[in-house]
């Protein structure tokens, strides 16, 4: 059956009222600036024919009920269906997952809830095309926000994908489900940002069929395939630090079989500033001393702090080239074991700015 339709994917937009922001001198967040890069977002969509518009998490700075409720007015005003999906920050207290859903109702979640504190959902969001939001958010038992997804959830979710009333199951989840950097699930400043248990996920959704889950939390723009699950991770960086993207994706089911164009887009100016990018990525890289200097300093490389120190400054925009998606890192003049570790960083197949994946034949795409 011939299917298209078109969606964008705007994440982790980290909405704050100005009485709202909180200052600390090491973060990459420019929250000040949220509301008018959302409202730049805003302005080049309502030129496009939107089926839909997909925000996979983290829509405000830390949960404050008056950045929910501008966030809800506005996604009000749109006139496009938006759907989105609790991330960490939106949810900071155990005593916040009741909090969350009565605000977006109309985006996703069902009026009159039952069981607020339930933060998933399925919903038809195209005629044969369904939309399964997820929540990775839990609590350890030290409580510490972790990603994971209970049993009771996972069971949910197996019940719903067996129905299989659906010729297309959409996932969007905050935390990411695959790698997209090298070695992340074991590096200690990547792993916080996957799911603890994705590989009971992954196992789900590949005997359901489904090609595509949708995250954020990672700040960066990456596109990961996993041959063994036949699944795309398409994870979209935040609209509060560089470089402020944002997709508009088209699905195409048709004689030429089942594929997804990919086409990014960057927030470039806003009133507040002209050159927003250069502002954004010279800010990034002033906050990026601490970040690269722990990167070199602790396991595994473990360098000494008088080498690690010469080769900070080769690394000022090393975060902003990763959040930029697409990265190449040469680093030759580097120790052998410095080289070797960051140039791994480097971006593997596919594209994930621009692109068309192809959902029937595994690991074809073109780039575009």
């Amino acid at each position: 059956m011939a299917l298209k339709f078109k969606f964008a994917i705007a994440s982790d937009l980290h909405i704050a009222l100005p009485h709202t922001i909180w200052q600390h001198p090491a973060r990459f967040h420019l929250v000040e600036y949220s509301i008018p890069a959302f409202e730049e977002v805003l302005s080049h969509l309502a030129t496009l024919d939107l089926d839909f518009l997909l925000l996979p998490g983290d829509l405000t700075q830390h949960g404050e009920p008056e950045n929910h409720q501008w966030l809800a007015e506005r996604l009000a005003k749109l006139p496009y269906p938006v759907y989105v999906i609790a991330g960490n920050h939106d949810v900071p207290r155990v005593e916040t997952f009741d909090q969350f859903t009565p605000h977006y109702t109309k985006f996703g979640f069902n009026e009159g809830i039952s069981e607020p504190n339930k933060l998933y959902y399925e919903c038809e969001v195209l005629p044969n095309v369904r939309l399964i939001g997820l929540n990775s958010n839990r609590f350890d038992e030290e409580g510490q926000q972790i990603g994971w997804i209970d049993e009771e959830q996972l069971e949910w979710l197996q019940t719903v994908l067996d129905r299989q009333d659906y010729e297309l199951n959409l996932v969007t989840i905050h935390h990411n489900v695959l790698e997209h950097m090298h070695d992340q699930s074991r590096n200690a400043l990547g792993k916080r940002y996957m799911l603890g248990n994705t590989q009971q996920l992954c196992e789900i959704l590949h005997r359901a069929n489904v090609k595509m889950v949708f995250t954020g939390h990672l700040h960066v723009q990456d596109i990961a395939y996993s041959d063994r699950y036949d699944l795309y991770d398409i994870t979209t960086g935040s609209l509060v630090s560089y470089p402020h993207p944002y997709r508009v994706l088209n699905y195409i089911s048709d004689d030429l079989g089942d594929r997804l164009e990919v086409e990014s887009f960057r927030v470039k100016s806003i009133p507040e500033q002209a050159d927003f990018l250069h502002f954004s990525r010279e800010w990034m890289g002033n906050h990026s001393h601490p970040f690269v200097l722990r990167l070199l300093t602790h396991p595994p490389l473990n360098l000494p702090l008088e080498v690690a120190e010469k080769l900070t400054p080769d690394l000022r925009y090393f975060w902003a080239y990763i959040a930029d998606g697409d990265a190449d890192f040469h680093f030759p003049h580097f120790p052998k074991v410095a080289q070797e570790y960051f140039e791994a960083f480097s971006d593997v197949p596919p594209k994930d700015n621009n692109v068309t994946l192809n959902l029937k034949r595994s690991l074809t795409m073109r780039s575009t």
